[in-house]
């Protein structure tokens, strides 16, 4: 295949951006879409000129691949229609709803010898593919992941550590390789019952110490990585694609009592790639070159899996 005819299942603001990024996608060509809503499934596939399927039975037929980007209730029981009729699927994060879901979703992925890649885009973005690189022979002691949102306009149909932390879980497991030894996590709710606002102190048998902050009460947007190693402290913006290193800081009194600190910064350059642009390229590559996903189904099983040791660890606490 020069191309895999892909699908979109569920084409709401984020299947909608799948699609966009699909129709100027050189090996993949948009097939067609599936959503329970039909009058918007009929709109959506209207604006790319392609089929608006009724059954997904039908859509599952005419593809080579699917994008599955439903609400994450339905994630496993699609994901599993999809891989018995063969279909390679990218299932936005989070895999599942609940652990035994992604389980049962990660024995059957890797029984079927289909390509399962799970949407953690983050680990497209630039930014944080450069600050590896960066971090790359440094002695890391400290990180600290910081993803934070104004309520208005927050996903609140889950709490803010399967909305926003769940992002970070999949890095930090990817930046240490293994999983922590223990979580320790506080959290608060100041809307209805749901936690709102989270810390988590994540400790590692020979990592760095690793913090993860993730609030939807914050009025200002931020995404970002901080990084204290023995050679230099670093910053990334994860909104804005850009790092900065700062290396031999001296700070000292000079006259009047005033304070100078002076530092050699240096400003990484950051290619400007849309993430989920370069996520959908490495799907298709997946698929019509038999690449390894960079994010298995079961690295989506792990990132779940500290989700519920972190929730567990706040709600230990509440409850005490």
């Amino acid at each position: 295949m020069e191309q895999m005819k892909v699908g979109v299942i569920g084409v709401g603001r984020m299947g909608q951006r799948h699609c966009r990024v699909y129709s100027n996608l050189r090996r993949a060509q948009l097939a067609g879409v599936y959503d329970v809503n039909a009058k918007m499934a009929e709109q959506v596939a209207g604006q790319y000129e392609v089929p608006s399927f009724s059954d997904l039975n039908d859509l599952l037929k005419y593809v080579d691949a699917v994008s599955l980007t439903a609400s994450t209730p339905f994630h496993c029981e699609l994901a599993m229609k999809c891989l018995e009729r063969g279909v390679h699927v990218l299932i936005e994060k989070p895999i599942a709803e609940t652990l035994e879901q992604a389980e049962s979703l990660v024995e059957t992925a890797e029984a079927s010898g289909h390509v399962v890649l799970v949407g953690h885009i983050e680990r497209f973005n630039p930014a944080y593919v450069e600050l590896k690189n960066v971090l790359d022979g440094m002695n890391v002691l400290a990180v600290n992941l910081r993803r934070l949102s104004p309520y208005e306009g927050s996903n609140t149909d889950v709490d803010v550590v399967l909305d926003l932390m769940i992002h970070d879980t999949n890095l930090v497991l990817d930046l240490i390789g293994h999983d922590p030894l223990a979580v320790n996590a506080y959290g608060l709710s100041a809307h209805d019952n749901a936690l709102d606002h989270v810390v988590a102190n994540l400790t590692f048998d020979s990592g760095p110490l690793m913090t993860m902050t993730a609030s939807r009460v914050t009025e200002q947007k931020i995404r970002s990585i901080e990084v204290t190693a023995m050679q230099a402290y670093l910053e990334c913006d994860l909104l804005n694609k850009s790092i900065s290193v700062h290396r031999r800081t001296v700070g000292e009194y000079v006259a009047h009592n005033k304070y100078r600190q002076e530092s050699v910064v240096e400003r990484i350059q950051v290619p400007i790639f849309e993430p989920l642009f370069m996520e959908l390229q490495h799907f298709a590559e997946c698929v019509l070159d038999g690449k390894k996903p960079m994010v298995s189904a079961r690295d989506g099983l792990r990132a779940l899996k500290l989700v519920d040791a972190i929730r567990n660890s706040v709600q230990e606490r509440l409850a005490a």
